[in-house]
């Protein structure tokens, strides 16, 4: 019992230092585009990657580990996604090939939060729309909520069972969905 408990103390004290060094690290920021050089330079250097890496593609948690924990050795702010693995509503940024959509990213997890700028234009929208082969009108009711007045905004999410993983340092997110699904026990 006294072995389990030296075991249970020393996890928290190892938890505690993990948040702590979050808490207090300077959060880098990195655009997608540097992101994916530096993961193309490291292939080239011997690091191999279950998932290839290519520009467009969404990037996996080993990827967005590997920024974290050995390139800035803390948590990142990734920046200006490719649009063409975003949604419609993010608002293109002027180059024509990226969004202002932004992830942050933290050792041991991967990303936490995902939010980007929602495009408020409604002729730009549905020219998304029909750019992105979308069915106008399955979104006729989220074109009009921009249609009768909108003002520039945007948003964000956090992963809540991203969350749970990062404050209890359990490492399988599978341990931390509230409401888990497998193959015999699957919700509507």
């Amino acid at each position: 019992m006294n072995d389990y408990r030296k075991r249970e103390d020393k996890e928290a004290e190892d938890l505690e230092k993990y948040l702590t060094d979050i808490v207090n690290s300077s959060f880098r920021r990195m655009t997608y585009c540097d992101a994916i050089e530096i993961l193309l330079k490291a292939i080239e250097g011997g690091k191999a990657f279950e998932v290839p890496v290519v520009w467009g593609m969404d990037l996996k948690s080993e990827h967005e580990r590997y920024l974290c924990e050995v390139v800035v050795k803390g948590p990142l702010f990734l920046y200006n996604y490719p649009k063409g693995i975003k949604p419609f509503y993010m608002k293109v940024n002027d180059d024509g090939k990226t969004v202002g959509a932004m992830d942050m990213l933290v050792p041991g997890i991967g990303e936490v939060i995902g939010g980007s700028v929602r495009e408020e234009r409604i002729d730009v929208l549905e020219a998304r729309v029909k750019e992105c082969g979308l069915n106008k009108a399955d979104y006729d009711w989220y074109l009009d909520l921009r249609r009768y007045g909108t003002v520039p905004h945007a948003g964000f999410g956090l992963g809540l069972e991203r969350m749970c993983m990062l404050i209890s340092s359990i490492q399988n997110i599978r341990d931390v969905i509230p409401y888990p699904r497998w193959m015999e026990n699957v919700w509507g």
